[in-house]
Order: C-alpha cells, then structure tokens, then sequence
C-alpha cells in the first residue's frame, strides 16, 4: 500500500502560512517539487505515495493531472504573494513522471515559469525509468525547458532486478542514457541499489562499472531499505528472502566509493557522486542546506521558512480538494528553533562540504569523533566537521551523538 502521511498540526483550508514562514521570503534559495504519483506496476520495495492504474480508482486520471497540478501552482502563488524568488531548481519526482506525456510536464513547468519565473540556468530534473522514455519525448522534454534526467537503473544484474520487481532489461538504463545526451540533456544521473537479497559483490561491481560506461555524470547509490508493507517485506518475512545485512552494505559502499572515483566521480553528499561541481544535483543541494520549497501533488512536502507541510495523499482526494477551491494540504507542523537546529546538523554533516565546527554544541563528542577516525583532521583544523571514508559508514549514529 502507498505510504502513510506523518501527523501534525491541522493545515488551514485557505493554505495561509504563519507570518514567521514568510520572513526572510527572497533572501533563501527556492525551489519545486513536483509529484507524479504514477506507476504501471510497484515495485516490491517501494513505499512511496504511487498508485497502479488499478489502485488509482475513480475522481483522479494522468489526463487531467497536469491541470490539477496547475491548479496547485497558482495556489502556491496567492500563497506566497509578492517576496518569493524566482525558482532556481524544479524536480519531478514519483512514481513514474514520464508516464505522463512529456507536453503536460512542459504545460507544468510552464506554469511555475509563468506564476514564479525561472532563474537564468534554473536546473529542472525528472525522473524516469528507463523504459519509459524514448527519444521523442526526451527531445520534447529538452525543448520544453528541462536540463537534467534522472535514470532509475537499480542493477544491471537480471536477476536483481527481478528481486526488486523491476521490469526493465539491464541494458536499457545505458541506451536511456545515450538517448538523454543525443536530445541535449548535458546532466545525467543513474540510481543504484545495493545489498539487495541475491546480490554478490560481482553483482553489484558490475552494475557501477555499467553505470559509469553508461556515461552519466552523476550517480546516486542507496542502500535497500526494507519497509513495512511492501511486497518484499513480506516476502522476507516469510523467509523467501534473506534480510539484507549491514556489513554487506557497508562493503558495497566501499566498492561503490572505490570505483566510482576511480572513473573520476566524487562524492559530495554520503550516497551521491558526480563529476564536477556543476554536475552535482541542485535542488537536492537545496533540500540539504536549508532552502525553501513548494511540493506540488498528492502527499508532496512542502517547507518555507521552518514551516512544513504535506499535501493529502490520494489522488482524487487532491484534485476534489483543488476542485473545491481549498488548499490540499492535509497537516503541517513550525519546526522550533532547536528542531531546525538539529536538522542543519544532520543534513549538512552528510556533505563533503561538512559543518561549521564552532556550531557543534557537543564538542567533547566531535572531539571523540576526530580521535576515531570519523572526521578529517585538515579539515577540522579548518573549521570544517568532514566525514571521512570510515565516517560516511557511522553517519547516522554521529549525528545522533551531536544532536544528542
């Protein structure tokens, strides 16, 4: 079943935001995301907020999604008012964008464009799978204003992907590339997953060295997450599959780190490498570093100024609550002072950019960090808290020592 909503404080029909939210609109990067809840199948993994076309049920249909998106993005601007920026990165994410026709998520794009306007060298992505491209769309998608593709290859082993539900052929991932630059599309990434139950080292060595020949400049690599509900829980559950196990993951982010800077990838943020500088993925950077941003369709987040909120989950409920003229979100909460605190921690301390040390406000535990090898001591003597190698394995639980 798709994903559940967090719970939190009524929203307001009328969408209004504290006055607190407002302040300082203009002066933070601004971003979209856009959701596109769209799915031929799910996959045994996936907890996301999609729906098949048999889970979608009536009130809710792709055909008029574009326009209850539109409607959305009109809302975000009688919302905001005057003092928001222009937009400088737009992300479509999923489910399956590009389930869609690619003229309706131009006709979306057009209309943040039109409501907000797009920064000069604005960076808009949108996922994809790799069997659901072809070239025309991709030209389309180009034309249309998008600068960035983003591939969801998985492995390049058949039989990891048949474990993961996924449908396409290994190959197709590294033909979806080829296509993405023969359109114009200078900014490619691929998504990969490890630890999968069945994978070998060789497995996943192979899928990275695929992934790199593919030729993208951005690579993504995830440990397998198991969440309740899903179709592979449950099969693990009942024993069908082993539990991924945390030192082989650690293993594969290893090989994953090795390889990929070998072919000239650098890590930036802990489960993301990219070429260059330009390469990494903007709006991401945003999420990361305390950006604002509109999240836009069912179950989509928002954030502006320590206020977050999510939007209503199903589809129909969405567009009948846009339909009805009132604002689809379902709760939000105002994040505390101590709450965004926390936050800017453990966000920033996952890039290679790091974290102020004079803002640690536990520096006996940065300290003990430093004396275990899970900080950069150049950097640290810069003022930089900087994970190493050995760091990025032990992030979660650092961060968790910091925060206290």
């Amino acid at each position: 079943m798709p994903s559940t909503l967090p719970d939190g404080d009524p929203a307001p029909a009328s969408g209004e935001l504290p006055e607190s939210a407002l302040e300082g609109l203009g002066g933070r990067p601004f971003g979209f995301y856009v959701h596109v809840p769209f799915c031929v199948t799910r996959c045994g993994y996936c907890d996301f907020n999609t729906y098949t076309a048999s889970e979608l049920g009536p009130g809710a249909s792709h055909a008029d999604y574009a326009a209850t998106a539109v409607t959305e993005i009109r809302r975000a601007r009688a919302v905001l008012g005057d003092a928001v920026p222009q937009v400088e990165t737009v992300f479509f994410g999923g489910g399956t964008p590009t389930l869609l026709p690619a003229r309706d998520l131009v006709r979306i794009l057009e209309a943040i464009d039109g409501e907000f306007g797009l920064a000069p060298g604005a960076e808009v992505t949108t996922e994809a799978n790799p069997e659901s491209v072809d070239p025309a769309g991709l030209e389309e998608l180009r034309r249309g204003g998008f600068t960035r593709m983003s591939f969801g290859m998985q492995s390049a082993r058949e039989h990891v992907l048949k474990v993961l539900d996924r449908h396409h052929t290994p190959g197709r991932a590294a033909q979806a590339v080829r296509e993405a630059r023969q359109a114009g599309f200078e900014h490619v990434n691929l998504d990969l997953i490890y630890s999968t139950p069945g994978e070998s080292d060789d497995d996943w060595r192979a899928s990275l060295a695929a992934a790199v020949e593919a030729g993208p400049d951005h690579v993504s690599a995830y440990s397998l997450i198991v969440e309740e509900g899903t179709r592979l829980a449950a099969r693990i559950r009942r024993g069908e599959l082993p539990m991924p196990d945390d030192d082989v993951a650690a293993d594969r982010y290893l090989i994953a780190d090795s390889m990929l800077a070998e072919a000239g990838f650098g890590w930036y943020e802990v489960s993301n490498w990219a070429v260059s500088d330009k390469s990494r993925c903007r709006h991401n950077m945003l999420y990361w570093t305390g950006g604002d941003w509109w999240g836009v369709g069912p179950g989509a987040h928002s954030h502006v100024g320590g206020t977050r909120w999510w939007n209503v989950k199903h589809p129909a409920a969405y567009a009948q609550r846009l339909a009805d003229g009132v604002s689809p979100a379902h709760a939000r909460e105002v994040l505390t002072p101590q709450d965004r605190a926390v936050e800017r921690v453990m966000l920033e301390l996952r890039l290679s950019d790091g974290f102020p040390v004079a803002e640690i406000e536990r520096p006996v535990v940065a300290a003990r960090a430093l004396g275990d090898g899970l900080l950069d001591m150049e950097a640290f003597k810069r003022g930089r808290a900087v994970l190493t190698l050995r760091g990025r394995l032990l992030a979660d639980a650092l961060v968790r020592d910091l925060v206290g």
